[in-house]
């Protein structure tokens, strides 16, 4: 028992990440609502980013700033320090997400103009509706 709560302690941030994740795919399939299956997509999309985030961190290990000249015969090893790229990579996912965030709810204010409900069953029969003209 007291191995199991150890290891489940060991891999916590995982455990909220998939947590984090069932949320928003709950959000995106089960809700009616555009503005929720949005939120849900966002939350996802976040979840998504602190698992990359946190699959680059490595005990013990440093950031990849060399503060002192090593000399020509000093070696630096890549295994001493911690990876930068998927750190930079969620950068730009990040403006990704925002910008994703953005242009969805630009179109959940444009759908609710068109059709004065922003509910998925009500704009579908009103599209049924409208082809059956």
């Amino acid at each position: 028992m007291e191995n199991l709560i150890h290891m489940i302690g060991a891999k916590f941030n995982y455990i909220a990440y998939i947590i984090l994740m069932m949320i928003g795919l709950y959000a995106l399939i089960a809700k009616n609502n555009l503005v929720k299956k949005i939120i849900g997509m966002s939350i996802f999309q976040t979840s998504i980013i602190l698992f990359y985030v946190s699959t680059a961190y490595k005990t013990g290990k440093a950031i990849p700033i060399v503060e002192h000249g090593h000399g020509a015969h000093s070696v630096i090893h890549a295994t001493d320090y911690i990876n930068p790229l998927p750190h930079v990579l969620m950068l730009t996912a990040i403006v990704v997400s925002v910008a994703t965030l953005g242009v969805a709810l630009a179109l959940a204010i444009k759908v609710y103009r068109q059709y004065g409900t922003l509910e998925e069953d009500d704009i579908n029969s009103q599209i049924r509706i409208q082809a059956g003209k």
